[in-house]
Order: C-alpha cells, then structure tokens, then sequence
C-alpha cells in the first residue's frame, strides 16, 4: 500500500474521514433551515441555529501549504460569519502535509478557532466478543415521533446540549430520511441509551453513543451498540471518531486508531 500522505491517505484513513463527511451533512438537513456550502477543498454545514457544534465545517481535499489552509478558513469563515453564528471544524489531520500541520493551530487562531478536543479515528473489521456479561437491553429504531423525542432527550443529558437545541436538530421527520439512523435502547421501559449508525461506501460510522449517567459503566452503551450492529450492519468495515472517555471501550471492542481528528470551535 502506498505510504500515507495528503495525496495519498491511507485507505483506513480515507473511509473514517469519509464516512464522518457524510454524518456532519446530517446537521445541515436535520432542521430545515440549515443548509450545505461547497468549497473547492472543504463543506461547510449550516444547521439553522446558533449552535457552534452542529455548525461544522470539514476538509474534502488534500491541503499541501499553509495559505491553502487559510484560505480555505477565509471562505468557511465568511459562510457563517454572513449567518452571525458560532462555527467549528473538524480537521483531519492526515489532510495536511508537513507544513501546514506543524503550523495549523496558529493558523486556525488567526481565524478565531481554539481546539476544544483531539479525536483519534478507529476503525474494526468486526467487534470482538464480550468481555463481561451484558444487561439486557431492548433496541428501538427511531421511526417515530416518540423516538424521535427521546434520543433528542437523551442527547441533550449525555452529551451536555440544550434541550431546546437537541429538540429542534433530532425531532423532525426530516432529520431521518437521510442515511442517518437512531436507535434507542430500553432498559425495563425506561430510554437508558442511544447510538447512530451511518451507511457511506463500504464503511458503517458510529455516532452519539452516549447513556444517561446513573446507567453508565454497567454495560448499557455496549450493549445497545451491539445490537445496533447487528441490526442494521451488512458487510461494511465499522469506523468511528472516538472520544476520551470512550476509547477504552472501543479498544476493548476491537477498534484500532487509524486516523487523527482535532475539533476547533469559534471563541
């Protein structure tokens, strides 16, 4: 396999970046009043609300020079400047070459852009075994209005969002006609735990894996991720954006670091 370089990733690297494009487009569809803006080397999504983490904007093309970056910054810049928002960037790193990767947190604070957080992207061909015993938990699609409401209940407690924020992204019908899909897991009639699975070319994304706090290290999370897979998944590599607090069990699942992701956020 050639080495891994801007102009020519590694294809584990390829398919996580990939497969996060397509997750992130869900926010600039969800409300029906965001919107997608297309760069030359770069997306930026809109979601409708003032809301700098559903405002992300990505690159989709290999960057080689430090004004490239810039200028690419410059565009997504004015994009939501024009919309008066708050906005982030996820930067995958194997995007940059040498140059502007030594340089780009200076060059994202010229734009007003801090890190908030480093997410290394993982990838696993299957999940291992179980290394403990699981709690049952019962798997509910989200395909209605009730689930709807609850995963945006739930991602508002797990992931700190304002519920009025987390209602207006994921209650509308709209948000799930595309390739993203919810799943809420139950645990003796009570919405514990949620995941979303996104389908792009050959790779199944993992996202919003979260469970509400007095249900947490008891297995919950692992458990409805599991049966999401095994739900919804064909034959596709699992790939995912892991954070801190999840990286241990994503390594216990079999997950390897393939890529290297850092989240700016406007000041």
């Amino acid at each position: 396999m050639t080495a891994p370089s801007p102009d020519h990733p590694s294809r584990d690297s390829f398919l996580v970046d990939q497969n996060l494009r397509s997750a992130m487009r869900f926010f600039g569809q969800a409300t029906g009043t965001g919107s997608i803006r297309k760069f030359e080397r770069a997306e930026a999504v809109y979601s409708g609300l003032d809301y700098g983490v559903f405002n992300i904007a990505f690159l989709t093309a290999a960057v080689s020079a430090g004004r490239d970056l810039s200028d690419i910054l410059m565009q997504c810049s004015a994009y939501y400047r024009e919309r008066k928002v708050r906005w982030s960037f996820w930067l995958c790193e194997d995007l940059l070459d040498p140059p502007p990767r030594r340089r780009s947190r200076d060059i994202f604070a010229d734009f007003g852009l801090r890190p908030i957080s480093q997410a290394p992207g993982m990838l696993a061909a299957e999940v291992l075994p179980a290394s403990r015993p699981l709690p049952e938990i019962e798997l509910r699609p989200v395909n209605g209005p009730a689930m709807r409401a609850a995963f945006g209940e739930l991602t508002s407690v797990c992931f700190d969002i304002p519920l009025n924020v987390a209602r207006a992204v994921y209650e509308p019908e709209l948000a799930w006609e595309g390739s993203y899909r919810g799943f809420v897991g139950f645990a003796r009639d009570r919405a514990v735990s949620i995941v979303a699975l996104v389908r792009d070319r050959g790779s199944l994304g993992i996202y919003s894996l979260g469970t509400l706090p007095e249900f947490r290290r008891q297995g919950y999370g692992e458990a409805l991720l599991r049966q999401a897979i095994a739900h919804y998944r064909q034959q596709e590599l699992l790939v995912l954006e892991s954070t801190e607090a999840g990286y241990p069990l994503y390594r216990r699942l079999g997950f390897r670091d393939v890529a290297k992701f850092t989240v700016y956020l406007t000041r």
